[in-house]
């Protein structure tokens, strides 16, 4: 089912080959979305990670009957998840976006790059200005530069993931009640996203632990180092007690891999150290060490989240597809429900919907801040432990550990102002 057009691999169409949807027979013409990420490359795994999380959320979507929408609109309608290859290049996502427009896709979703999200904004502010009647909405499930919510909002993106100071902020909540560090090594990938980790890290150290040396400030090429000894040996070397890092995919795993062989010994307080092989790799010497921020983790206490989790696995039943994310989730329904309250998939219609967008799943509950755009949501922090220990009943792809939660954070309490000077369509 896989097809090629202008070089772009397109999924396999979820109205297609989704079992549940066999069964649920929706019979309107497909809402297409568009899934712009990398699919080739050091980052495909995390391409295919957020795939597989998209696509299950619009399977149940579609396992209900679709998107409900009036007769005069086409009547209850599937969403079909196609994926474009941006070979994780800004030039090659603008080519995809212009294939997903032509495609006849209104929704795109993308998050793994917040330079490419940048630059996605402002290719769809333009394409909407010259083309009203095929205007496009962009939903970021990751993307997480504070400046898309800020100085960069625009009425046709929606950020349902935390952003960089919002995480920064519950990281520190932590940090600043662990005593023990007195020295920290900050190191991140030089791009947008990196930049902002690091830059928020020195001030809000210097807001709540002034006492907290920072002995490294290091960036990184994005995606391009393959042996991470170096760094590793220079954070070893300048005493740190732990690291502050943004780091993600394979730069993440391969700097923890690195880490460990070298003997440091410090905490890695980190935005995505419980996923995509860093347990693994880290191993015995993460025990008590690896500290991670999220909007969601599989040991969140409660048998509604508990119940979400097991649903994913038995889907995904693979350990090395152990990948789930509750705001991929939230994205989608909120998508479907704001379709279907605006009874239409008029782009301004929709988009008024999704400012006010409020939606739980699995014991989750978050709400869109219309001002900014900025999805409002509670989030966690946890630190790696072996599966089994209390609160850890369930590991990260099979590697035998977990995290246990240590910090839930309200989403009130994980609410940051915004600058954003909202523009509206007349």
């Amino acid at each position: 089912m896989f097809k090629f057009r202008r070089q772009v691999l397109k999924s396999l169409v979820a109205v297609l080959s989704a079992p549940a949807l066999a069964r649920a027979q929706v019979a309107g013409a497909p809402i297409r979305i568009a899934m712009i990420e990398s699919m080739s490359g050091p980052f495909a795994n995390t391409g295919e990670a957020v795939f597989r999380n998209l696509y299950w959320a619009v399977e149940r979507v579609n396992a209900r009957g679709g998107v409900k929408l009036p007769a005069s609109s086409g009547g209850s309608r599937p969403l079909v998840l196609d994926k474009y290859d941006n070979k994780g290049q800004n030039e090659e996502a603008l080519s995809a976006l212009r294939a997903a427009i032509d495609d006849g896709a209104r929704f795109v979703v993308q998050g793994n790059n917040s330079a490419t999200a940048a630059a996605l904004i402002d290719a769809i502010n333009k394409h909407n200005e010259r083309e009203p009647a095929r205007r496009v909405i962009f939903l970021n499930y990751s993307a997480t530069d504070p400046i898309l919510t800020n100085e960069k909002c625009s009425y046709w993106h929606f950020r349902f993931d935390a952003h960089a100071d919002m995480r920064m902020a519950a990281l520190m909540e932590v940090i600043k009640e662990d005593q023990a560090i007195s020295s920290v090594y900050l190191l991140g990938q030089d791009y947008s996203f990196g930049q902002a980790v690091l830059r928020e890290a020195k001030v809000q150290l210097a807001a709540q632990r002034p006492d907290v040396k920072i002995v490294g400030d290091e960036l990184h090429p994005l995606g391009r180092v393959k042996d991470f000894l170096p760094y590793a040996t220079k954070i070893k070397a300048s005493g740190a007690q732990a690291v502050i890092t943004g780091n993600w995919g394979n730069d993440l795993t391969l700097l923890v891999k690195a880490a460990k062989e070298v003997g440091f010994e410090g905490k890695f307080y980190t935005f995505y150290g419980n996923a995509l092989g860093a347990p693994a790799a880290i191993g015995d010497a993460g025990l008590g060490k690896v500290v991670a921020v999220a909007d969601w983790l599989p040991n969140v206490p409660g048998t509604a989240s508990e119940g979400f989790y097991q649903s994913f696995r038995q889907r995904f039943p693979k350990p090395a597809d152990d990948y789930v994310h509750m705001r991929m989730q939230l994205l989608i329904e909120a998508l479907a429900q704001s379709i279907e309250k605006a009874a239409s998939l008029d782009a301004v219609a929709v988009a008024a919907q999704l400012e006010r967008a409020q939606v739980s799943l699995g014991g989750q509950t978050g709400h869109m801040r219309a001002a900014d755009h900025q999805f409002q949501q509670p989030l966690v922090v946890a630190v790696m432990d072996r599966q089994g220990a209390p609160g850890v009943k369930f590991d990260v792809e099979g590697s035998g550990y977990g995290f246990r939660v240590i910090k839930q954070i309200s989403a009130s309490r994980a609410e940051q102002p915004s600058t954003c000077k909202m523009v509206r369509p007349a």
